[in-house]
């Protein structure tokens, strides 16, 4: 009996709620779960929440998050309504060493494997904004 393996593409809008990156990373677990990828729950939560944490503070409107298998990669993303790209995420920025902020990205910066970002600034087809993604290993 052939059986059908569901592809790994996931999006999850979530409102601005302080409560929005949790229920992210909690279906970011789920997912991973069910398609046997426990192994990369560590490292594409910590990236989720960043991205997440990142979105939910700076834009007043939903965002979304994307978990996709990419090129044999998982790849996790979000998407805001924001079209400014973080300096952080642009290149290596170092935060000062009392800086409230900024330490996030340059997590995300050592840790994924790759990670770019995607502005959308015509409203055309999209809402505008922009897409911080990040590889965070190899998937089968």
């Amino acid at each position: 009996m052939a059986t059908v393996s569901p592809s790994l593409n996931y999006t999850l809008r979530l409102p601005r709620d302080p409560r929005s990156p949790g229920v992210g990373r909690a279906t970011l677990r789920a997912v991973l779960g069910a398609h046997d990828l426990t192994q990369h729950i560590p490292l594409a939560e910590l990236m989720a929440t960043e991205l997440l944490t990142n979105a939910h503070q700076h834009t007043r409107h939903e965002y979304a998050m994307r978990v996709v298998g990419v090129g044999g990669r998982l790849r996790v993303a979000v998407w805001d309504r924001d079209w400014r790209v973080p300096a952080g995420f642009k290149r290596d920025v170092p935060a000062a060493a009392d800086a409230e902020c900024g330490r996030g990205l340059q997590l995300v910066r050592a840790c994924a494997e790759d990670l770019g970002v995607s502005v959308m600034r015509d409203l055309g087809v999209s809402q505008g904004g922009k897409l911080l993604w990040v590889d965070c290993g190899a998937v089968e």
